[in-house]
């Protein structure tokens, strides 16, 4: 393990990686984090930012000036549709020196409504009511709850967005839409797979402007796969909204996708792609349905080869359930509880095989190093990959 001042030094080599390769190509930062930043009732963070004194936030707001990602997926930041949730994040603690680090401006942001929360009319779960935070088109006890924040550096074209929130599960070809193990019937009725909604959040392809290209960054949040019964209803929802990108990218499966605005196909052939977000899917570990993350990772279009790791990680290889993992410790992204999971790889970064990967990371200090108080923010840990046009 490396000492301390070591680990002091390879944050600063963070901080100050440069933007251009020894041959002059601009370098490109993306980055996926979970930030926990959600609440128990509408507005409820809305309210706690405008103080500025958040000590989450500002934890939040330190990786990022640490880490200083170009391109940023942020999950699990409550939705507000006034603008002044993301005001606060942008003034009151990006713009402000945490723990003296360099504040940072992301002049170009998305934030678009999401599932979570929103009333289907149906009872989802079964417990014969209906109103209940499982019974909404994504789990959520008010209408964005759990949402999705992108911010950028970089130019984005709203106006070439598309959003996938509303496309239909039962659209997509050979769907796992959940059977009751007893007898095969449809878990879900007739009147609720008329209606259910694929995403639990949404599916984003936002346009990001690098100079005179385009590389489209494709943001999700899948359902985690469990809080369920023997049906699996989320693990099967998990790996068919991971199987919407796998097949997004790929023209000769996507013409079935209809976006929000009536666009039909996906994404054109050549183009530039990030894929990002918490996949709440391990490739080897965990609860998900056999292959969810697979779809991407074997995808020959997606540059998986180069797997982001963290020195911090290591240290729980072989505690509590952890020792009986099967994937690398230092690839785990996300510090779940002994009486779950224990510790998996569920954020993702994952560019085209059209981009180079420099380097990459999981901000995950070792213990020791002061920089590891910061990672009481959130159970999962930011995830980042630089990448180059070849």
């Amino acid at each position: 393990m490396k000492s301390r001042r070591a680990s002091t030094i390879l944050c600063s080599i963070l901080v100050l990686a440069t933007t251009t390769t020894g041959m002059g190509a601009e370098i490109i930062r993306f980055a996926t984090f979970n930030t926990s930043l959600n609440r128990n009732k509408a507005g409820g963070l809305r309210e706690e930012l405008e103080a500025g004194t958040s000590e989450q936030a500002r934890s939040v707001a330190e990786i990022l000036q640490r880490v200083r990602p170009d391109v940023v997926l942020l999950n699990e930041v409550d939705y507000d549709s006034s603008g002044k949730t993301l005001q606060w994040i942008r003034q009151k603690y990006l713009a402000v020196s945490q723990g003296g680090q360099p504040p940072i401006d992301y002049q170009h942001a998305y934030l678009g409504p999401v599932n979570t929360g929103i009333p289907s009319g149906i009872d989802l779960d079964g417990n014969g009511e209906t109103g209940q935070p499982a019974d909404a088109f994504g789990f959520g006890r008010f209408p964005g709850q759990f949402g999705m924040l992108v911010l950028s550096r970089y130019p984005i074209d709203a106006d070439k967005a598309r959003t996938f929130g509303q496309f239909p599960w039962k659209k997509m070809p050979g769907a796992l839409l959940p059977v009751d193990p007893a007898d095969g019937t449809p878990y879900y009725s007739a009147e609720a797979t008329a209606i259910f909604r694929l995403s639990s959040k949404s599916h984003w392809d936002l346009p990001i402007r690098i100079g005179q290209t385009t590389i489209h960054l494709l943001a999700s949040h899948p359902t985690p796969p469990v809080f369920d019964g023997p049906e699996d209803r989320n693990g099967r929802r998990n790996h068919d909204e991971i199987r919407l990108w796998a097949d997004y990218i790929r023209p000769s499966r996507s013409n079935y996708l209809v976006d929000d605005r009536g666009q039909r196909g996906g994404l054109p052939r050549g183009q530039h792609f990030v894929i990002a977000g918490d996949m709440n899917a391990d490739p080897l570990d965990g609860d998900t349905v056999p292959g969810a993350i697979g779809q991407l990772l074997s995808q020959r279009r997606v540059n998986a080869r180069q797997i982001p790791s963290s020195e911090g990680a290591v240290a729980f290889r072989n505690t509590g359930v952890n020792a009986n993992h099967r994937g690398g410790a230092e690839h785990d992204t996300a510090d779940f509880s002994d009486n779950g999971p224990g510790n998996l790889r569920v954020d993702y970064v994952l560019p085209s095989r059209s981009l180079k990967i420099v380097r990459s990371g999981v901000f995950w200090p070792p213990a020791g190093d002061p920089a590891s108080a910061l990672l009481d923010a959130s159970d999962h840990r930011l995830v980042w990959v630089d990448i180059t046009f070849k």
